[in-house]
């Protein structure tokens, strides 16, 4: 294990509210332990040596971008029911360019109506509302890329 990646777990161990990590790789076994706010190594088997320049690595950059997503998950839900992406894909409205949209804003829509489509590896999946009610809101531009569980849509 280098060094970078024992800095790196030792970084991830202060800043989180675990006491204590232990990880084997292969024959190398690290034991990080927190005490009264400072993390320390209470044993190494085997460390590799580093190199002497050492850059930083992305990694503490995502593991903030990943401490920052659950504030983001708790932003209020709007109220109503809440369609959601089945898939990773491209959200249109329509299915092609000029067509007019599945559904808009105050539309009524059955459940089973297509509400969108979502482009998924050039193949154009058509998503069906899972309920019956009205469009209050369209939660994705036409052209987003979505995540699977998305909200798309909240109906009333």
């Amino acid at each position: 294990m280098d060094l970078r990646k024992l800095k790196t777990l030792i970084d991830l161990v202060a800043e989180s509210g675990i006491a204590e990590l232990e990880i084997t790789e292969g024959d190398d076994k690290v034991r990080i332990v927190k005490s009264s706010g400072t993390p320390q190594t209470s044993h190494v088997s085997h460390v590799y040596a580093a190199p002497t320049a050492t850059t930083q690595t992305a990694v503490p950059a995502q593991i903030a971008a990943a401490a920052a997503s659950p504030t983001e998950a708790l932003a209020p839900m709007p109220e109503g029911k809440i369609v959601k992406s089945p898939m990773v894909g491209t959200f249109y409205r329509s299915s092609s360019p000029g067509a007019e949209p599945f559904a808009s804003l105050g539309s009524t829509v059955a459940e089973g109506q297509t509400l969108c489509v979502i482009e998924a590896m050039k193949l154009m999946n058509e998503i069906p509302s899972e309920f019956a009610g009205v469009v209050k809101e369209i939660l994705v531009e036409n052209g987003e890329p979505v995540e699977f569980g998305q909200p798309l849509f909240v109906l009333a």
